[in-house]
């Protein structure tokens, strides 16, 4: 069977582990804080994330990550941070070889059939993973939930899996 790994990007994103049609973890994206211009700010930890997705890789692993891009509206700051997080996020799947796929989200969205609102994605994760509602019942954790989603839309996806799952039903 195939590992699966989700990925939301950013500051309050997070990473998934699906093994089959089971949930192994969810992980919050591991951070740090720096100062920069006499102020602390938070910034995804290069170090722990290369640990974690080294850690978290398997031969039959694909990875499936939102491909971000700015948004009107946001700031100048703000934007180059969420890139330089993509940025090192895709860098360090590469140093590691993993295979990925980079989604967009309105196309994993669509996929999951995950409704509007600013609370659908903990929602639709709730409803697909019953078992694991304890890690979406925050507002915060809705990083989780995409990422859980992203992992769940990229299971439907894989080739491996749909594939085993053609030969046993088939």
């Amino acid at each position: 069977m195939s590992r699966i790994i989700g990925i939301d990007p950013g500051l309050s994103g997070a990473i998934t582990v699906l093994y089959g049609t089971q949930m192994l973890k969810i992980i919050d994206m591991p951070t740090m804080t720096v100062e920069r211009n006499g102020k602390a700010k938070r910034q995804v930890s290069a170090n722990e994330l290369a640990e974690l997705l080294d850690n978290l890789q398997s031969e039959d692993c694909h990875v499936y990550c939102e491909r971000v891009s700015a948004m009107a509206g946001q700031g100048v700051t703000s934007v180059f941070s969420f890139g330089r997080s993509f940025g090192m996020i895709e860098g360090i799947l590469a140093a590691l070889k993993m295979p990925v796929t980079f989604v967009a989200p309105a196309t994993w969205v669509k996929g999951v059939g995950r409704g509007q609102g600013k609370d659908a994605s903990r929602a639709r994760a709730m409803e697909l993973f019953p078992d694991f509602q304890h890690q979406f019942k925050r507002v915060k954790d809705d990083g989780r939930a995409d990422a859980t989603l992203i992992a769940y839309w990229g299971r439907k996806h894989d080739v491996n899996l749909v594939n085993l799952l053609e030969s046993k039903h088939g």
